[in-house]
């Protein structure tokens, strides 16, 4: 999606470097493009660090775009670790090309206390699980801190309906490069950090992490199966909602998505304090009620983080992607839905029929007809 944004929206031709972590994806992409490469407008090409070295400073490449880590991005800017500090006092970067980043993010989850149902307990439970799973937690909008109202009198059967919901999903192969060494450094800082799963980097809940700047699992992108919780001293939903969201903004690292899960009836009653909420959150994607997930699939909607971020302190990156409606300088894109979902929508890991209706939803993409909108639903329905 950031190559077809760069093409149709931003009328740039693309050399796209494939991450070696994925890049099975490769030919398969060489597949779907094939009419822009034999055109000659993209290219694919394979390899590690020193060739994006290479490329990044070569004369031909006008300008640059990363999906990646903020030391990624820093390396690429700034030169060498060694190099940097000297570099950003100076504001002497050595790359001197536009370059634009999508970099993560701890993404926070804002559970506004309200009187929910047995059944909105669990499925709200079952979401926030997702949100940790979802392809083994290597997501740059992966659930990684739950905020909850201290007061709230249904928090701890909440907590407790989350902490099963994980129980239940098996654990994933940890096959991103520095996986355990990323969860250890956790546990070796939260003595509180429970297990919930089996797996050699089991899905893992932090209990009261304290609500402070500075705090490691607020400002360290997990990048595994880390879910941080994190208490707020209020009870009531519009002081929950200004407390959290000046949290989020000032305690939390990055910049690109936040979750708010609210109840309808919270909703009616809170209606001018959650507007605000929403204005006031310093996010590029924000989900009332949805994963920030489904934000990026949606491709007509903006992706990156919200916009501000200095390249000495790079945050959540610079730019946006995706923008199918081509806004002209959007701040945030916000996605709503229902406080419960139905049918079981196609993120969570407990659907029982995902491959099927993957299949009709990818055949319903190649080719919008009603016919196959109805196969795709009768999937869906079986989920």
């Amino acid at each position: 999606m950031d190559t077809l944004h760069k093409l149709f929206a931003e009328d740039q031709v693309v050399l796209l470097k494939m991450n070696p972590v994925n890049e099975y994806m490769g030919a398969i992409l060489q597949q779907a493009l094939q009419p822009l490469i034999a055109d000659g407008f993209v290219q694919i090409v394979y390899g590690g660090a020193k060739l994006g070295s290479y490329l990044c400073r070569h004369p031909r490449v006008e300008t640059i775009h990363i999906t990646g880590s903020g030391q990624t991005h820093d390396a690429i800017v700034w030169g060498n670790p060694a190099e940097q500090p000297r570099r950003k006092a100076s504001a002497h970067p050595q790359l001197d090309k536009p370059i634009t980043s999508e970099l993560g993010c701890v993404t926070p989850i804002l559970i506004v206390p309200g009187y929910w149902s047995t059944s909105a307990l669990k499925f709200q439970a079952r979401q926030v699980a997702a949100m940790v799973v979802n392809n083994a937690s290597f997501n740059c909008v992966a659930g990684q801190v739950l905020v909850t109202a201290k007061g709230w009198q249904q928090r701890a059967e909440f907590l407790s309906q989350v902490k099963q919901e994980l129980a239940k999903i098996p654990p994933r192969k940890a096959y991103y490069p520095g996986t355990k060494e990323r969860y250890q450094g956790f546990l070796d800082r939260y003595s509180q950090a429970e297990a919930v799963s089996g797996g050699e980097v089991p899905w893992t809940v932090i209990w009261d992490v304290p609500a402070q700047a500075g705090e490691y699992a607020l400002e360290t992108e997990a990048f595994c199966g880390i879910l941080a919780e994190v208490s707020l001293g209020e009870t009531e939903a519009d002081r929950f909602l200004a407390t959290a969201v000046e949290f989020a903004n000032a305690k939390i690292w990055g910049n690109l998505s936040c979750v708010v899960l609210i109840d309808q009836v919270t909703q009616k009653r809170s209606e001018a304090a959650l507007e605000q909420a929403i204005a006031d959150l310093r996010y590029g994607a924000i989900g009332v009620n949805v994963w920030t997930g489904t934000l990026y699939f949606l491709s007509a909607l903006t992706w990156g983080a919200f916009p501000g971020n200095r390249l000495e302190d790079i945050r959540s990156g610079q730019g946006i992607v995706h923008n199918a409606y081509l806004f002209d300088h959007p701040q945030k894109s916000v996605l709503r839905s229902p406080f419960q979902i139905r049918p079981t929508p196609s993120w969570f890991a407990d659907h029982k029929n995902l491959l099927p209706l993957a299949k009709e939803f990818a055949k319903f993409q190649a080719r919008s007809t009603w016919d196959r909108f109805l196969r795709v639903v009768w999937e869906a329905l079986k989920g």
